[in-house]
């Protein structure tokens, strides 16, 4: 038997640590790159959303689910295949949200979920935008008298746990120099029936909840939510990091419904728009142009979006906004254009 060499042993474990740790920094891509393969061939979107917030993300008695965050990834399917009923809507805990995207037990988060650094860095996922500019605030009964945060000094406060509301409830108190008591539960549902019992003073959400559980009080007339805003509550979808097409897919599609939009193109001018001599209306459309292509898509892609779904200012108003029933002043979600802060990158 001949006794390699050590210099020879020496490269060839070199030469074996470089091909594991090769495979070992590529198979992440690997497993969770080509996410789009993976929808067509199922024939479905999987999105993870809300157990039920009105205006965001509900099941009806039908089955069938509405809401801005359910609008989002019916938008997807529209892109993609050009029908926005091939989703499959999984009803998520707050606590189990992200965890669900990182086992891909969902393609899409879309989860009334709040953008922060922690979340963005340490939880393998990528924002990719924001659906919903809001901010932390406090409902409380009209017959307390409460006109201000700043008099809930010794209050009970009722929130859910597994978010961010529990930390800028903290942080508020903290700073006022003020005490309190959370008393926090696992599901909206659970949070509201405590708040409505009396088990708390105060129920801390984002604003947007707040207007949404007030409607599933017994007698929403007799709640206030005060004017005090906590916090910046940036909320947006979310997808897995290390697939690129996937991450700009999920993206430009909230950018498509915001930029139509601006480019006053809607369900119901669509096909006028069509005929439009504007340069910029014509490349969104695909009359001109092949940015679809781009992002694994058809030419039409942007069409899909807004002939089945809509522009970001028709699921906003339908949702939440004008024609809903939570009546939520467009606020900050108004277009830059138009005194908001909502704004999309050009499809060019």
């Amino acid at each position: 038997m001949t006794i390699a060499p050590a210099r020879v042993i020496r490269a060839l474990r070199l030469s074996i640590f470089a091909a594991c740790a090769a495979g070992f920094m590529l198979s992440p891509d690997a497993t969770s790159a080509q996410t789009l393969a993976r929808v067509k061939q199922r024939g479905f979107v999987t999105c993870g959303v809300s157990q039920g917030l009105p205006g965001f993300s509900t099941p009806g008695d039908d089955g069938a689910w509405t809401g801005i965050d359910v609008d989002l990834c019916r938008a997807l399917a529209a892109a993609i295949f050009n029908d926005a009923t091939k989703v499959r809507f999984v009803g998520l805990p707050a606590k189990d949200r992200f965890s669900a995207l990182q086992t891909r037990q969902i393609d899409v988060l879309s989860h009334d979920t709040t953008w922060t650094l922690s979340r963005d860095a340490s939880l393998g996922l990528n924002f990719t935008g924001v659906t919903y500019y809001d901010g932390q605030g406090f409902m409380v009964r009209k017959s307390l008298q409460v006109k201000s945060a700043a008099e809930l000094d010794g209050a009970s406060v009722c929130t859910q746990t597994g978010t961010t509301t529990e930390l800028n409830a903290a942080d508020f108190f903290k700073t006022n120099h003020m005490k309190y008591e959370i008393v926090a539960f696992e599901s909206p549902d659970e949070t509201v029936k405590a708040y409505e019992s009396g088990r708390c003073d105060a129920f801390t959400n984002d604003i947007s909840s707040l207007f949404a559980q007030r409607q599933k009080l017994a007698h929403p007339d007799q709640h206030v939510i005060l004017g005090d805003v906590l916090s910046k509550e940036p909320l947006g979808p979310a997808v897995r990091q290390g697939d690129d097409e996937w991450f700009s897919i999920v993206k430009w599609t909230l950018f498509a419904m915001i930029d139509a939009e601006e480019l006053g193109i809607s369900s119901l001018n669509l096909d006028q728009a069509m005929t439009s001599e504007k340069p910029e209306i014509r490349r969104f459309l695909g009359v001109e142009g092949d940015h679809g292509t781009r992002l694994g898509l058809t030419r039409d892609w942007c069409a899909r979006i807004v002939r089945l779904v809509g522009n970001y200012g028709e699921i906003f108003d339908r949702n939440v906004g004008a024609k809903s029933k939570l009546q939520i002043p467009r606020g900050l979600n108004r277009l830059w254009t138009q005194g908001g802060i909502q704004f999309a990158p050009p499809i060019r």
